[in-house]
């Protein structure tokens, strides 16, 4: 019986179709824990704060060091594994337009829900409370402006490796149901916060499941992204419109 066989963990993870998937679990987990604990604007509060205000506004700075870090771990570092480790292309992991002629319609019918969404959220005491992240993002509009641009690439970070890295990756091995299971699951937990609320969490196992199918069906992780980004600068945006104003 297979069941009386003894566990052996490195030579049937290292072994043939197991050796990437277990490449992409393993670094997924440490990438996003070093990131979560270290990477983030807890550890700058904590940290690094007083040391930088002389250099740089350190209201400005945690949000940089947040989207910085998160870009490095969840996106370049992912990237270079599927580059040199595995040999292979981004586009096999959705960094491509694919089908866009099928994407960008979805995009366009879904972009005033997310900033209906947006603006609703934006209501929300204890979402203005946490977003956002940047302090010093309604001084100005330049200042919004570095902030979107900064935000911008922790959501190109965020959608390579959970939508491109996560599931294209572990779909030969797992299957595409799986593949996106493991996904949501992934990109769920990272929304895991006593400070947010609970309808942000919920709100992200919809998103992770919907941009999921998308990325699937279009073979392109872009519709995702525009989406995520429309969704979290226009509630920014929203928190902190009076004030510009």
């Amino acid at each position: 019986m297979s069941q009386d066989k003894p566990f052996r963990f490195f030579p049937d993870a290292y072994r043939g179709r197991q050796f990437k998937p277990t490449i992409i679990l393993l670094s997924s987990l440490l990438l996003t824990l070093v990131w979560w604990y270290f990477g983030r604007f807890r550890f700058y509060d904590a940290h690094l704060a007083d040391r930088l205000a002389a250099w740089f506004d350190p209201r400005t700075m945690r949000a940089v060091y947040t989207y910085g870090n998160g870009f490095l771990l969840l996106g370049v570092v992912p990237a270079l594994i599927v580059k040199l480790v595995f040999r292979e292309k981004l586009s096999d992991y959705g960094v491509q337009l694919g089908d866009w002629r099928r994407w960008l319609p979805t995009f366009l019918l879904l972009a005033p829900l997310f900033v209906a969404a947006a603006y609703a959220g934006s209501r929300m005491p204890k979402v203005v409370e946490y977003y956002p992240v940047d302090r010093g993002a309604g001084d100005s509009y330049t200042a919004f402006g570095l902030h979107a641009a900064t935000y911008l690439l922790l959501y190109m970070a965020f959608e390579f490796h959970y939508r491109g890295y996560m599931q294209f990756g572990l779909r030969d091995s797992l299957g595409g149901i799986n593949a996106l299971l493991v996904q949501v699951t992934a990109w769920t937990l990272i929304h895991l916060d006593v400070a947010k609320p609970a309808n942000e969490t919920f709100g992200a196992i919809m998103c992770g499941f919907l941009w999921g199918i998308i990325a699937f069906r279009t073979r392109s992780i872009f519709c995702g992204l525009l989406l995520l980004c429309l969704l979290g600068i226009s509630l920014d945006l929203f928190i902190v419109w009076e004030k510009l104003h």
